[in-house]
């Protein structure tokens, strides 16, 4: 490109010898790292040898990395200043790497999402139910219900962990449950809900002290909202919500401490 005849560059040339945009240059000058030339006779800005050199400086630096705050001080300081800035810079750029590798290898555990959430004895469990034939909508259902659970209540989550470790050694309860899924295709006023809930309820209360609350447990002004978070995220089905209701009304009578909603 010829040079100009008033002893400058336009801003586009100006862009174009230092491999950036015009929107970058003025974004330059914004942040006060490029002084704007004096307009010539015609209006326009004309950047000089001088301006060219302090463009490509400042976009060198930013294409290293070097935030923008950080690229004036650089380009005012003496040689042992501009050193030791550097040193500065290089080790935040390392600990922005660091933790970019850290949020990779975590997207990379995304594909195994089950071992980022829960820990190995809840997936141990979740084994158990595909190893118990149930219905793989059952066993997904209850992976969300621990992943709520740990989240949740914390407090709580070894308990509930041991409570469906018990109940799962019991092949009476594993029947029940099968029946409590299949009880979908039921109408929500068929008399086997009720016997299922009394069934359930039975079967829950042969083993009260699983049902307690730890000693110390201090309650929550949003227990009930948790709970339900935990306990009902999956009862978009009227028969369900109707079978739930029924085997916690009856849990609660006997003296179990379940959060009304």
């Amino acid at each position: 490109m010829a040079p100009t005849t008033t002893g400058g560059v336009t801003i586009g040339q100006a862009a174009a010898f230092a491999g950036v945009t015009v929107k970058t240059v003025r974004h330059y000058h914004q942040h006060g790292l490029l002084d704007e030339p004096r307009r010539d006779s015609s209006g326009y800005r004309r950047y000089t040898s001088a301006d060219l050199l302090r463009l490509v400086q400042v976009r060198t630096l930013a294409a290293a990395g070097v935030p923008l705050a950080d690229v004036g001080p650089l380009l005012d300081a003496d040689a042992e200043q501009f050193a030791t800035a550097l040193v500065d810079v290089e080790r935040r750029l390392t600990e922005r790497i660091d933790d970019l590798i850290a949020r990779r290898d975590t997207l990379r555990q995304l594909a195994d999402a089950d071992r980022l959430l829960l820990p190995d004895r809840a997936l141990a469990l979740l084994d158990r139910l595909t190893e118990l034939d149930l219905d793989p909508d059952y066993v997904a259902g209850q992976r969300e219900a621990l992943v709520l659970a740990k989240a949740l209540a914390p407090e709580l989550f070894a308990i509930f962990l041991t409570h469906l470790e018990h109940r799962l050694d019991d092949p009476e309860f594993v029947q029940l449950t099968q029946r409590a899924w299949d009880a979908q295709t039921w109408d929500p006023d068929d008399p086997r809900v009720d016997e299922l809930a009394t069934a359930l309820a039975d079967k829950l209360l042969a083993d009260h002290d699983l049902l307690a609350l730890p000693s110390g447990y201090e309650p929550r002004s949003d227990d009930a909202s948790r709970y339900g978070l935990i306990n009902h995220h999956r009862e978009h089905q009227r028969t369900w919500a109707r079978l739930n209701a029924l085997v916690e009304a009856r849990l609660r009578a006997a003296g179990v401490p379940i959060p009304h909603q």
